[in-house]
C-alpha cells in the first residue's frame, strides 16, 4: 500500500512539472505575458513599452538611448572580466562591449508574447537581458521598470538565472 501512495505522488508531481512544459509549446498569446507581468512585476504597459525602446534603441545603434533603459549599477563583463558600471555615462563608453552582435540578436529576435516571465523580470532569449522591477521607495509602488541585466550567455540552450 506504501508503494501505491509514494506511486501516486510521483504520478502527481511528474504532471505537475510537465504541464508548464506542455503549455509553453501552445501558440504564444500577449495576453497571457501581460497577465504575468502584471501579477509578477508590475505594470505590462511599462514593460511591453520598454521592450519596444529597447529595440528600436538597439537597432538605432543608439547608446545614449539603451543606457537610459538601464538601472544601475549593473554588473556586465568587460574584457572577460566582470565589472559594475555606476552610470549611463560608463555604459555609453562601453556599448559595443556590452551590446554585442550576439546580444543585439537576442534583442532583436525577441518576440514579446514569447517573454519567458518569473518573479525576477521577464528575460529575452535564454537569459541575456532581463527587465525586472526596482524600488524606487520603502513601498515599491510602482517599482520601476528597467534593464537589470545584460549577459552574454555561456551555456546555450539553458536559461541563465538572472543575478
Amino acid at each position: 500500500m506504501k508503494i501505491r501512495t509514494q506511486l501516486a505522488s510521483l504520478i502527481v508531481l511528474i504532471s505537475v512539472l510537465v504541464s508548464p512544459a506542455l503549455a509553453q509549446n501552445t501558440p504564444a498569446d500577449p495576453k497571457n505575458v501581460d497577465q504575468s507581468i502584471d501579477t509578477l512585476l508590475g505594470d505590462h504597459t511599462k514593460v511591453r513599452q520598454l521592450v519596444t525602446d529597447l529595440q528600436q534603441a538597439v537597432a538605432k545603434h543608439d547608446a545614449v538611448a539603451v543606457a537610459a533603459l538601464v538601472h544601475y549599477p549593473i554588473r556586465v563583463k568587460l574584457h572577460g572580466k566582470p565589472t559594475y558600471l555606476n552610470n549611463a555615462k560608463a555604459f555609453v563608453k562601453n556599448y559595443d562591449h556590452i551590446i554585442t552582435p550576439d546580444i543585439v540578436a537576442v534583442i532583436q529576435n525577441q518576440k514579446y508574447e514569447d517573454l519567458f516571465v518569473n518573479y525576477q523580470g521577464a528575460m529575452f532569449g535564454e537569459g541575456e537581458v532581463w527587465i525586472t522591477g526596482f524600488c524606487i521607495d520603502n513601498a515599491c509602488k510602482p517599482p520601476d521598470i528597467k534593464v537589470g541585466t545584460i549577459q552574454s550567455n555561456t551555456n546555450p540552450g539553458t536559461k541563465q538565472p538572472s543575478p
